[in-house]
């Protein structure tokens, strides 16, 4: 066992009311400059939908994330290193403008300036890229709250194993955002694929980032990324991607889209895990055993026998007790209601999600049930298989069984407290159905609902005494580029790659056979 330590976080999708607010504070920190008009580290999709880019979960199309071969071994979907040498410089699965968008701006000075006249002044809309003339045809959220879902939406290819009846009536039944970022993976496909070893997985707390001076601009990252999180500046011509704010996360302090987040949906911890189980994790044969293959990855900070092995491999004792109050580590662990974004790409993903609960109650109201009512929820969960099937193919691999106990204890959790309150009663056949305890079940709900900001970021501070050499690693990353945020300087030089994470067997081949 090699226990380490992973900056996670966990996004609540009942209390998302895609506002943007988290893509725009992103944007305006990170991409807000030349050469990364189209980009967008943190965007918000409304699902169904096709997303951004444009049906980015078709791997079919994209060959992105990990697939087993013949023997049961991991292998690139887009292939090994024969296959990459020969798309080096005509990549094929590589997403082109019109899968993102032609970002735009306006003509503003023939509005500002325009001489008094009878009819009101019009700009037009102008290519951020070329400054020409240009018509709005797409977006990073082109569907936004079903707004253009009726034409494009049955693309969605969450919908494409659906009847026809999901497709074109589950406008009527629900909707939901879906915040995206960079999911910063246990086991990333980008970094094995890039072939000069820019990208790279942070050792001390798991984040993935770009080593500006190595990257030469393959773009193997971006097609090889199953979430199309990395991007090529084309002024630059390297690789860019979410960084998880690591300047801030050094500094104990969360990112800038949790900081702002106005629905507070977003948890942000540690989470210890086996970094030697991982690779084996990844790689079970069935898709929908890969949700428990990743729990079982993950370690518990309260069993002594963990914490001995934590403090032996390196993870200070101040983390180790930062992991013991990990909102993230609750959620996922000891709560089990957060999933992974599509674990059959095998990344071993770190974003999680709670489903929304949502839709299913919006069902009842609509079907004059109690929303309050268990019975009716439970009833309603087990009957809209539309949902149900939809939320199984984003977190359980099309599991619904997963979903549906998630959701239930969601609703069990609602209908405890609502009897706790309202006339002090506790519903013990609530707590029997979901195996929690109250104290269980009442800190379930405060964390979901009313938690401190204390209680949703657990993040320890980086220690002095790892400063040079997390300040040699920041100075790979996109933050280091003319015209760029700027977080360093001339004297920041690239850490050896020694020095960076040890990567699971299979990657670290793949980075020896390419020296």
């Amino acid at each position: 066992m090699r226990v380490m330590a992973q900056v996670a976080m966990v996004m609540n999708l009942d209390k998302c009311i895609g506002c943007h607010t988290c893509s725009v504070t992103c944007k305006q920190t990170w991409t807000n400059r030349e050469g990364t008009e189209y980009v967008w580290f943190n965007n918000v999709e409304t699902k169904p939908g096709i997303g951004y880019p444009k049906r980015y979960e078709d791997q079919e199309r994209w060959r992105g994330g990990w697939v087993l071969d013949r023997r049961g071994k991991l292998k690139l979907r887009g292939g090994g290193r024969v296959r990459r040498l020969l798309s080096l410089f005509a990549n094929p699965d590589l997403p082109s403008l019109d899968d993102y968008y032609e970002p735009i701006t306006y003509d503003y000075d023939t509005l500002l300036n325009a001489p008094a006249s009878e009819h009101t002044p019009v700009i037009r809309p102008k290519s951020a890229l070329t400054g020409e003339d240009t018509a709005i045809t797409w977006g990073a959220n082109w569907e936004d709250d079903l707004g253009g879902a009726a034409e494009h939406a049955p693309g969605d290819p969450n919908l494409a194993a659906m009847t026809e009846k999901v497709k074109f009536e589950y406008e009527r039944t629900f909707m939901f955002h879906l915040p995206r970022i960079c999911e910063h993976c246990l086991n990333p496909a980008c970094v094995s694929a890039c072939p000069s070893g820019a990208m790279y997985k942070r050792e001390e707390d798991g984040i993935v980032l770009v080593d500006q001076d190595r990257c030469r601009g393959w773009r193997m990252c971006v097609s090889a990324c199953p979430y199309k999180k990395v991007y090529a500046n084309h002024v630059t011509g390297k690789a860019e991607k979410c960084t998880f704010c690591f300047p801030r996360i050094e500094a104990g302090q969360p990112t800038v889209c949790a900081e702002t987040c106005v629905g507070r949906l977003r948890y942000i911890g540690l989470v210890l895990y086996d970094a030697d189980a991982v690779t084996a994790a990844v790689s079970v044969p069935d898709p929908a055993d890969l949700l428990e293959a990743q729990r079982a990855v993950f370690l518990d900070p309260h069993d002594p026998a963990v914490a001995a092995a934590a403090l032996e491999d390196g993870v200070p004792a101040d983390w180790l007790e930062a992991a013991r109050r990990s909102p993230v580590h609750k959620l996922i662990s000891e709560y089990r209601i957060a999933l992974p974004l599509h674990p059959e790409y095998r990344t071993a993903p770190m974003v999680w999600y709670i489903p929304p609960l949502s839709p299913v109650l919006d069902a009842v109201s609509t079907s004059e049930g109690d929303a309050n009512d268990p019975d009716d929820v439970f009833h309603a969960i087990r009957d809209l298989r539309i949902p149900i099937e939809y939320l199984a193919s984003l977190f359980t691999a099309g599991d619904t069984e997963v979903v549906a106990g998630v959701l239930m204890k969601l609703a069990s959790m609602r209908g405890y407290m609502r009897a706790r309150t309202v006339d002090g009663t506790v519903a013990d056949d609530l707590l029997a159905a979901t195996g929690m305890s109250a104290a269980q079940m009442e800190a379930m709900y405060r964390l979901l609902a009313i938690a401190k900001y204390d209680e949703r970021y657990v993040i320890p501070a980086a220690h002095r005494e790892d400063a040079a050499a997390l300040a040699a690693q920041g100075a790979g990353c996109s933050l280091d580029v003319e015209g760029g945020p700027g977080m360093g300087g001339e004297d920041f030089h690239v850490l050896p790659t020694d020095n960076r994470i040890r990567l699971p067997l299979h990657v670290a081949d793949a980075k020896e056979a390419r020296r």
